[in-house]
């Protein structure tokens, strides 16, 4: 395969390898999970709407079943990573890709920030729960979607974490997409002790899915005018994602996204993330923060 021109047909046979994909059932997260299902994967959609993931499970060939997954629900996470393990001894791939951009401010049912409790907290007890599913796996991947957003006024917000104070819907989600790195590199700091599973991280670049009906009502109708032009198909931002999760050259801690200009658009390659997401203080404190708020610890130290 050229590592220049990487495209869905270089995502290697992945029969007998079981794949949990959250918000799998549109967009980047359906793309990704129907390319693994038709390379032989056992993949689990986990999603909120059930009835919504069936129906995207019947667009897929291959062997591919739904898990109803709430994330701004700690319950429903605890519940469905119950379910998850009651049903599958061994887990290959687990595909945080589920995520919200710029909404309103609203509120978990924890009480957490939308964006910061579902990209990043949702996901980080999501894996916490799941992750001895992965651990005696070799070749098992932890695989996190972050964004370009993760530079764009963003910073870990400790004083205010939840935004009570004044809402920002661009900072709220820079904050979210940064926390996902951080916990990357914090994760596989913790993983490389273990000498299986690697933690690996990617962006999409601009891509033309749902999430851009939050975007800021100025900018929406210039964003919708300019989308054939910045944007690709859902299709093509997966493949970060894809290569993340499935490229043998992946290294524990590489980030990906497309490789064109801008990484906007593009088939994907290593890219650099943000310095200030290789802060490994705060990204201890964070990690030690998201236990906190989350009641989950790692078995991993």
């Amino acid at each position: 395969m050229s590592s220049d021109n990487w495209t869905e047909q270089d995502v290697p046979d992945q029969r007998g390898r079981v794949a949990i994909v959250t918000g799998a059932n549109t967009g980047l997260g359906f793309e990704t999970a129907r390319t693994l299902a038709a390379r032989g994967a056992k993949v689990v959609l986990a999603v909120r709407d059930a009835g919504k993931g069936k129906q995207a499970a019947a667009r897929m060939a291959g062997d591919v079943t739904v898990q109803t997954l709430d994330l701004t629900s700690l319950d429903s996470v605890r519940s469905a990573a119950a379910e998850l393990r009651e049903a599958h001894p061994r887990v290959d791939l687990l595909i945080n890709n589920a995520g919200v951009m710029y909404t309103p401010k609203r509120t978990t049912a924890d009480g957490f920030e939308l964006q910061f409790g579902t990209n990043h907290l949702g996901h980080f007890a999501l894996t916490g729960l799941l992750l001895d599913r992965l651990l005696p796996v070799p070749g098992s991947r932890v695989v996190t979607v972050s964004s370009t957003g993760h530079r764009i006024r963003a910073a870990i917000h400790f004083d205010d974490l939840q935004w009570e104070r004044a809402y920002s819907r661009t900072g709220a989600y820079g904050q979210s997409k940064l926390a996902n790195l951080m916990f990357t590199y914090a994760l596989q700091r913790r993983l490389a002790r273990q000498g299986t599973t690697v933690a690996t991280a990617a962006h999409p670049g601009v891509s033309n899915t749902e999430l851009i009906r939050n975007t800021p009502a100025p900018l929406r109708l210039p964003v919708t005018w300019l989308a054939p032009l910045l944007t690709q198909k859902p299709e093509m931002g997966a493949l970060p994602t894809l290569r993340a999760a499935t490229d043998p050259a992946a290294n524990g801690g590489d980030y990906y996204g497309p490789g064109g200009m801008g990484e906007l658009r593009g088939t994907p390659k290593r890219v650099a993330s943000s310095p200030a997401s290789h802060d490994e203080a705060v990204q201890e404190r964070l990690w030690t923060v998201s236990e906190k708020l989350t009641g989950v610890t790692f078995p991993v130290e």
